[in-house]
């Protein structure tokens, strides 16, 4: 049997191991870099001509930099580059320095993402979505990664913020674990800007197995958007800056701002009680006026 091929960051490996070299793979390595999309495409006889030396110089620098033979060198190639080339470039949209015009970029990313996602959202989803929430034994948020993590610790302040008790997991195993004592009293409340982190999509995939509700906020089309019981749908906007942090963080937060407001509507009498009980409780500690937000 074929072994699958043991994974590295070609490029940084590449990057690092340069200097090192025969002068002859040093050419290989400078024509790789400089076109990564087109070592990755190129035949041996191709690359070796793009970079002035002889196809054995190739294949002796494909294992110089450990890859078994020039197969495997292209098959890591192919990978590198497919992460885009927003990531390879080494020019930017803007001047490091020019910080109101990076301002600027990062608030149109902003209110375009937001628009963008609000015409995504269904009423009709959200209606059942509040409803399970508000019937739930107990609410579990899943989150991995960085906004998804960040998301589902916003969703638990919020959740009891309105009486309903709510549990948060950012750990693979431990969400397998907790998904695999879950029923049909229980909901997931699953956070993904993609759909398509394995580790979530398996716990999810237990608890729904055991006859919990996934209610998930995640991309159209996603694997978890395909098995989720009730889908609020995102839409990622990424653009070529690749040194902001991804809009698609507000466009989490306001399909969750809209959730907590319709179960707080939905169970209004409770939570404006709850509400008043913290408001009461802040400023009997820190002091302010009517006006003060709840929390800081």
């Amino acid at each position: 049997m074929e072994q699958t091929p043991h994974s590295f960051d070609i490029v940084s490996r590449i990057a690092e191991r340069s200097g090192q070299l025969r002068q002859a793979e040093q050419k290989v390595a400078q024509a790789i870099l400089s076109d990564l999309p087109f070592a990755a495409s190129a035949s041996i006889q191709t690359l070796a001509k793009q970079a002035e030396v002889s196809e054995a110089s190739v294949t002796r620098f494909a294992k110089a930099i450990g890859c078994r033979d020039v197969r495997e060198l292209k098959m890591k190639l192919a990978q590198a580059a497919a992460i885009g080339q927003r990531f390879l470039r080494t020019a930017s949209p803007v001047v490091a320095d020019e910080a109101p015009q990076i301002a600027d970029i990062i608030y149109a990313d902003i209110h375009k993402v937001l628009e963008v996602n609000r015409s995504l959202l269904s009423q009709e989803g959200m209606r059942q979505a509040v409803q399970w929430l508000s019937q739930a034994r107990m609410i579990y948020s899943f989150g991995m990664g960085g906004g998804s993590t960040m998301m589902s610790d916003e969703a638990r302040y919020r959740l009891v913020r309105l009486g309903r008790p709510v549990a948060t997991y950012h750990d693979a195993l431990l969400q397998r674990m907790v998904a695999a004592t879950l029923n049909k009293n229980d909901v997931v409340l699953a956070f993904s800007t993609t759909g398509n982190v394995p580790e979530l999509n398996s716990s999810c995939a237990v608890a729904k197995e055991y006859g919990a509700r996934v209610v998930a906020i995640t991309a159209l089309g996603s694997p978890l958007a395909a098995m989720a019981d009730v889908l609020l749908p995102l839409k990622s906007l990424e653009t070529d800056f690749i040194f902001k942090p991804s809009s698609s963080r507000y466009a989490m937060m306001m399909v969750l701002d809209v959730l907590m407001a319709e179960l707080a509507v939905q169970q209004k009498e409770h939570s404006q009680e709850l509400l008043r009980r913290l408001k009461f409780t802040l400023d009997a500690h820190r002091g302010g006026g009517n006006r003060e937000p709840l929390g800081d």
